[in-house]
């Protein structure tokens, strides 16, 4: 019984390592999603401080924020692949663990 709370603890861990892994790509993500958008949101400031029309102001702000969408929306696939292959090595070591199944 002691054998089977082991192997229990030790998947539990490896999963919650696999998880995390997971959590930190995506929270790293929206960090840099974040800060793009911030930039935007500095410079529409920026604009409307240098007195420009606030339906200029909208137009830049909106241009930025798309930008960043479609630059971030491009590093998806890296992001997955690099989550996949991180994945495929926890499994791997899960099963040379023989604590699976």
């Amino acid at each position: 019984m002691q054998q089977v709370h082991q192997c229990i603890e030790h998947c539990h861990a490896l999963l919650a390592q696999a998880q995390a892994l997971v959590t930190s790509e995506l929270e790293k993500f929206q960090e840099h999603l974040a800060r793009c958008t911030m930039h935007c949101n500095d410079k529409a400031k920026d604009s409307i401080d240098a007195g420009n029309k606030e339906l200029q102001v909208k137009l830049q702000l909106n241009n930025c924020v798309t930008k960043c969408v479609d630059d971030h929306r491009q590093l998806i696939p890296t992001m997955t692949k690099k989550m996949k292959e991180s994945l495929i090595h926890w499994e791997i070591k899960v099963l040379a663990s023989g604590h699976w199944g």
